[in-house]
């Protein structure tokens, strides 16, 4: 059953108080009606999230997987909750991480698609990143794996909050070598130590590896002192590399070698937690950047029950797996059904170590009583807001409603993908003003919108909202909030 309230509005600490609408009604589920009881004081955790790169919701065996062994990632949802309607707030690389590390929707900050290599673009410096505020706590931060948030050295993580960094500055196909690029599109591809260039065109089938012992070097460093560790995989982004002891021991062949990897690798930051004994005071989050990318076919993966995949609203392009675990603090065994996107991390994480959240504005909120399973907690959102390519507000979900916007997407239509690292090409779909129930139909198989007409009112208020302060090019509308991305002349060739 669909919860409707009405909001009081003046008592919603958000920037959709001018209105009272329909609010979400998403009660924290699960550990119980009593909801989840705090056993231990909670002073300054560690933060670890691990960002997989164009993972699906069904590639992890507790998500549904059949062929894929995921053992360390099912005893970290065993440990903690399983989030099962966590969203990305992009269906493609450079924008959701964007989203992650600033609480905002990435075309509030100008971040647009994936950036290319010499992009003229990146993260401003003006923008708060979450490595920032809690370096200002006090924290020691690294990022290793792929940034892709500008690869001038003005946008490098250095300048971000980072104390150490080593990584791709942006996707590993975005080298010379792409089975579809012409000759010369793209440069050498760079390994980056800090600000400057440690290796050209490095082993791919190492670089799981690297990032990993690098990330268990960095917690054993600092272990006597809080720390954020930003762990984010070039893989199973395509192409695809598996180091030697893993090719070919998957029953889902290379892609499923590449996941069975990057689970070693969650196992291997574990273990580091646990032999230190931080596991009790560290906060880990799991999650992927985007949907997979389909038109790869068996080099990519599955998104579960929904539909399509990367570069699409569609829930297989936005809906990515989520798991999180904070021993004593987020109850374990638990499965939360409740909406939740990477925008909300940031805020959230302030407010359980003390910090300041930037004068300027962010877009996510505190859901810290939805992952703890407080009773009564529901999620503070009227709706989140779905965009893609250059600013075209595509999609909203507000409760259980998801109305897409018409606009035209991109997608495979069931059709199989390509094989071995070629692509397949994709299909045009165009899409119209279109509702789903997503309690009832998270398929997005029957569009509803005929049938509930004072239902596509109540949303169009809240998209109206959406492209006042955040714009939307489908309908040529500029927004009153947006802010401008980090600029650079000459980008630096590496």
């Amino acid at each position: 059953m669909v919860r409707v309230f009405e909001l009081n509005p003046m008592s919603r600490p958000n920037r959709w108080n001018s209105l009272s609408l329909l609010a979400w009604g998403l009660l924290g589920v699960g550990a119980g009606a009593l909801g989840f009881a705090t056993t231990k004081a909670a002073t300054a955790p560690n933060i670890v999230i691990i960002f997989a790169d164009d993972l699906g919701w069904g590639d992890l065996a507790c998500f549904g997987a059949k062929r894929i062994r995921t053992p360390n990632l099912d005893k970290l949802a065993r440990e903690g909750t399983r989030f099962t309607s966590f969203y990305a707030s992009q269906p493609v690389c450079s924008a959701s991480r964007a989203s992650l590390l600033t609480g905002c929707y990435a075309n509030r900050i100008g971040i647009h698609g994936a950036l290319s290599p010499r992009s003229k673009t990146g993260l401003n410096t003006g923008e708060t990143t979450l490595a920032e505020m809690l370096r200002d706590r006090g924290y020691a931060t690294a990022i290793f794996g792929k940034w892709h948030l500008g690869d001038a050295p003005e946008f490098l993580p250095a300048n971000h909050g980072f104390d150490e960094y080593l990584g791709l500055p942006y996707s590993n196909d975005m080298w010379p070598s792409h089975p579809t690029a012409k000759p010369g599109t793209y440069p050498p591809l760079p390994l980056i130590e800090g600000t400057h260039v440690a290796e050209l065109m490095p082993d791919q089938t190492q670089l799981t590896k690297r990032y990993t012992g690098r990330a268990v070097d960095f917690i054993r460093k600092n272990r006597s002192k809080p720390f954020f560790l930003y762990l984010a995989h070039s893989m199973p982004h395509a192409p695809l590399h598996a180091s030697a002891e893993f090719k070919g021991r998957s029953r889902k062949g290379l892609y499923g070698d590449v996941i069975e990897e990057i689970d070693w690798s969650v196992g291997e930051v574990l273990k580091a937690l646990d032999e230190l004994h931080l596991a009790d005071n560290t906060w880990v989050i799991f999650s992927s950047d985007n949907g997979p990318w389909h038109s790869y076919g068996d080099h990519a993966g599955s998104a579960g029950p929904f539909r399509e995949g990367k570069g699409s609203v569609f829930e297989g392009g936005v809906r990515v797996p989520c798991v999180m675990r904070w021993p004593g603090q987020i109850p374990s065994g638990r499965v939360c059904k409740e909406a939740a996107m990477t925008v909300d991390l940031f805020p959230t994480i302030a407010s359980k170590v003390g910090g300041t959240l930037p004068a300027h504005r962010i877009d996510g909120l505190d859901i810290w009583p939805l992952i703890a399973s407080v009773k009564g907690a529901r999620n503070p959102h009227e709706a989140y807001a779905f965009y893609y390519n250059q600013g075209e507000l595509q999609a909203i979900r507000s409760g259980a409603w998801k109305l897409l916007l018409p606009h035209k997407a991109r997608g495979m239509r069931g059709r199989p993908g390509g094989h071995d690292g070629m692509p397949a090409s994709y299909n045009q779909i165009d899409v119209g003003l279109e509702l789903y129930n997503l309690d009832y139909d998270p398929a997005e198989k029957v569009n509803v919108a005929s049938k509930h007409p004072e239902r596509i009112r109540i949303l169009s208020l809240l998209v109206e909202q959406f492209r006042a302060d955040l714009g939307d090019s489908l309908t040529h509308r500029t927004g009153a909030g947006l802010r401008a991305p980090g600029r650079v002349e000459s980008p630096k060739v590496h």
